[in-house]
């Protein structure tokens, strides 16, 4: 990749209306969800990723990083979660969000230290229009992985979604913080920003 509307980007922009918003989101789940090796937020790989994320100054090599990032996040050391997260994903993918609500509530009951659970749990209950409940799973995802920009950035589509400029400004500058190639974020970041001054977009 090498430009990077990527569907995160589409996803994040606030000039998008909520379906497609939603839309750019499924594609995106379905673009990130590649099995490899056993992993998760405490693969000791991480460290280094994001250390070279951050010193980078080629968008194609961020891309690179990023993908393998979530490529790490996405794989539990417990396999039984595993299962559930492809079974989560096809489900969310397929519309189905009610069978993927049963899936990914499974697997943060059976493996609550799994980052990526919370992370998928939180992105049902945003599709579904359950924001609070989203909040919260994604509060449990950022205390286990701190550095989690899809996390970040997902509650700063809530806080769009709600009208909370200044809490939406504040999680995407979080998440821009530790992916600096984050191209949709720093978008919206303007538009936040326009808006908070009363300027027009």
């Amino acid at each position: 990749m090498t430009a990077y509307p990527s569907p995160l980007a589409k996803a994040l922009s606030v000039a998008h209306n909520r379906g497609m918003m939603r839309f750019a989101l499924a594609l995106f789940l379905a673009l990130a969800f590649a099995p490899i090796a056993c992993a998760d937020q405490s693969d000791w790989r991480l460290n280094r990723m994001f250390e070279r994320l951050s010193q980078t100054t080629l968008e194609g090599e961020a891309a690179q990083l990023e993908s393998s990032i979530w490529q790490l996040w996405m794989r539990s050391e417990n396999e039984d979660s595993n299962i559930l997260m492809r079974l989560g994903v096809n489900a969310m993918n397929t519309g189905d969000y009610p069978a993927a609500l049963r899936a990914f509530d499974r697997m943060v009951k059976d493996d609550p230290n799994f980052a990526e659970g919370w992370n998928k749990r939180a992105t049902v209950h945003y599709l579904m229009d359950n924001y609070d409940a989203s909040v919260a799973d994604i509060e449990r995802t950022l205390a286990l992985e701190p550095r989690h920009f899809g996390a970040l950035s997902g509650l700063g589509m809530i806080n769009v979604e709600i009208n909370n400029h200044k809490g939406a400004l504040s999680a995407l500058e979080a998440a821009l913080k530790v992916h600096p190639y984050l191209r949709g974020a720093r978008h919206s970041i303007e538009e936040l920003k326009k808006k908070l001054l009363g300027s027009p977009t």
